[in-house]
């Protein structure tokens, strides 16, 4: 029996919820991939979608009411148009909750994207 990859593993997930989150966790893959076609996925801690490039860049995780996507080193990026709305307290990470039926500002949302790439390629 193989085990299936981290993208297998993904896609598994987002069947799985079924539901709006498997929708949103769905839309924002494939807007980390557009801004980023060499990121690479893993999975981790039993079950968090994780995207890397030169590092760890961010996390996918889905809760009941959101689904977050947690940057590694977000305190150390301009967010020029405040897309960072959770864990705004640490010194190292920042998060966006996206929640049922909100707008996503992928053209913003991408910018963040390479930024955290390329604070990674430091």
């Amino acid at each position: 029996m193989s085990e299936k990859s981290p993208s297998e593993l993904i896609d598994a997930r987002i069947e799985e919820l079924g539901d709006w989150r498997g929708e949103t966790l769905a839309r924002l893959r494939a807007l980390i991939k557009e801004a980023d076609p060499e990121v690479t996925e893993e999975w981790k801690w039993r079950g968090v979608p994780t995207w890397y490039h030169a590092g760890m860049l961010f996390t996918g995780e889905t809760y009941k009411k959101a689904v977050k996507m947690t940057f590694a080193k977000g305190a150390a990026l301009d967010d020029p148009k405040g897309l960072f709305n959770s864990s705004l307290d640490g010194n190292v990470r920042r998060a966006i909750d996206f929640h049922e039926g909100a707008a996503i500002d992928e053209a913003a949302l991408k910018d963040l994207i390479r930024a955290a790439v390329a604070h990674n390629l430091g």
